[in-house]
């Protein structure tokens, strides 16, 4: 069980006593089910205290993670003194990963730092199915949020966790962790949820520029048709890629000319057919991630 702790309690002269005391009230209840959660920016107030509080409570068999990280200015010296176990990953750049390029980056950070300083990482604000993915790929493999449950009456805890079961795309994400020369592909995949959103955004207002439609212009075109993408021109999976990459992009230009010539019915019927296509292409882009894992393990 995790227990939010703010600064506040964190100040008290007698708050690792009363911890030890209240453990003692319970000698059944091991003391490593419990971690306490303390938000970066209150961690950083009193860092030589809380450091040596962190300590305190880790002698006692409690674990103790940082809350929204990345929100804060901790730098990695302060990383670094801090011993906590956990580092949690705020919702807020978890939430928009998806198609926003700059949060995924500072959440692939994250992840990095967390496994160069050998801590646990948690990813808070798991909405989805694909978020779930997304971050298994990244090598993030604990969550928490609605996307596997919303919050319940203790009750009714044992009953779920005897049924629960993970989304079958979960399943093998976690071998599909992304080396560093494949990180394109992942990022591709965002570029292209948030390049289908500018559409759309183009097309309820059109007083907004199009997005690039040009098939070479995004990220995912500059990699397939660079060098490091080359490389991997004999897998067949790469060749699908590639084909389903330019039909997307050739129904975008159809539909831009479509809302610029005035003509709002054909380009929303044509944007229908794009959503389709694309579809299809981010699952033609996880299937070419998975070859290229497949391919890198031989």
């Amino acid at each position: 069980v995790g227990v939010n702790i703010s600064a506040y309690h964190l100040q008290q002269a007698d708050f690792l006593p009363n911890l030890e005391k209240t453990l003692a009230a319970y000698p059944t209840v091991r003391s490593d089910c419990l971690e306490l959660e303390v938000v970066e920016t209150a961690a950083l107030e009193g860092i030589t205290r809380i450091s040596s509080l962190i300590e305190g409570c880790q002698a006692l068999g409690v674990g103790f993670s940082l809350d929204d990280f990345g929100t804060g200015y901790s730098s990695l010296t302060y990383l670094r003194r801090l011993p906590a176990n956990v580092l949690k990953i705020d919702q807020s750049f978890v939430r928009d990963m998806l198609w926003d390029s700059g949060d995924l980056a500072i959440v692939e950070g994250i992840i990095g730092l967390a496994a160069a300083f050998r801590r646990a990482v948690i990813a808070e604000g798991v909405e989805t199915a694909e978020h779930g993915e997304l971050l298994l790929r990244l090598g993030c493999d604990l969550a928490q949020g609605y996307g596997i449950a919303r919050p319940m009456p203790a009750g009714e805890l044992p009953a779920w966790i005897a049924t629960w079961r993970p989304p079958s795309a979960w399943s093998g994400a976690h071998n599909m962790a992304a080396r560093r020369e494949e990180l394109p592909l992942t990022y591709a995949e965002v570029d292209h949820r948030n390049w289908l959103k500018s559409l759309e955004s183009f097309l309820s207002a059109t007083k907004r520029p199009p997005p690039e439609t040009e098939a070479g212009a995004c990220r995912f075109g500059e990699w397939h048709l660079g060098d490091e993408g080359r490389r991997y021109e004999h897998l067949p999976e790469f060749e699908a890629v590639g084909a389903l990459h330019g039909a997307t992009h050739e129904i975008a230009r159809e539909i831009v000319a479509f809302a610029q010539a005035g003509n709002a019915r054909m380009a929303q019927s044509r944007l229908e057919d794009l959503r389709t296509r694309h579809d299809a292409l981010i699952s033609s882009l996880h299937a070419l991630s998975a070859a290229i894992a497949n391919n890198n393990r031989r």
